[in-house]
């Protein structure tokens, strides 16, 4: 479902899912119907940056460093020592940040333009899907 092209193929993936599923793991089923709308969030930005968005390595990989080296010391002693810490680990593992894809479209995304199916979406093509 995630890696359909556009909203509307993720949709049919998800009723063939609900299909072969609902009897035996309903709880599943209900979970990705109840969160449908925060899943399928991407599909609102350019397909470009779909990658970045649906992935929670950047948080995972920061993180780990982190707590890497907090198991190495034994724990950083105070509260305030561990703050610092994870903070001067978190500043060098920054150096070594890739840019996003399609960081360029960031500005579009900032000032309001709308994205359907990862396409920015004309005022043309707009008029088409409302009179559909």
């Amino acid at each position: 479902m995630m890696f359909s092209d556009t909203i509307a193929d993720a949709v049919d993936n998800r009723k063939t899912f609900e299909t072969a599923f609902e009897l035996k793991h309903e709880k599943a089923v209900n979970c990705l119907t109840k969160d449908w709308n925060e899943l399928t969030a991407f599909y609102k930005f350019p397909a470009s940056q779909w990658g970045h968005l649906r992935t929670t390595n950047p948080i995972e990989s920061m993180f780990a460093t982190v707590k890497l080296r907090t198991k190495v010391t034994k724990g950083a002693g105070s509260g305030k020592a561990a703050c610092a810490m994870a903070f001067k680990l978190m500043q060098e593992a920054e150096k070594r940040w890739r840019r996003i894809r399609g960081y360029e479209e960031i500005k579009n995304i900032i000032s309001g333009v709308e994205y359907r199916d990862g396409i920015v979406v004309t005022e043309h093509s707009h008029r088409e899907a409302v009179n559909s």
